[in-house]
């Protein structure tokens, strides 16, 4: 049974790290990744996911009549916008 134990290979945890990092930083660097393109402009009428906190009034008005609550609080704010002359 002590024979068995001389055999295997103990490693402590500072020693694996060391290694691991000596690993990393001795490897031949990779390319740089590509530039990133920039972001495409917006679509015309596309709609955009946000965010937003409303009066819990105004959510239960919008909400009363059931499902499609979020484009009846588009097309309300839709109304208060004035046409643009894109």
């Amino acid at each position: 049974m002590a024979d068995d134990r001389n055999r295997r290979r103990f490693t402590d945890p500072r020693s694996a790290a060391e290694a691991a990092f000596k690993a990393a930083t001795t490897a031949k660097p990779t390319a740089p990744p590509p530039p990133a393109s920039p972001r495409p402009a917006a679509v015309p009428g596309a709609r955009e996911m946000v965010t937003l906190r409303l009066d819990s009034a105004v959510l239960a008005h919008f909400q009363k009549d059931g499902p499609g609550w979020q484009d009846r609080v588009n097309e309300a704010l839709k109304a208060l916008v004035p046409a643009s002359n894109d």
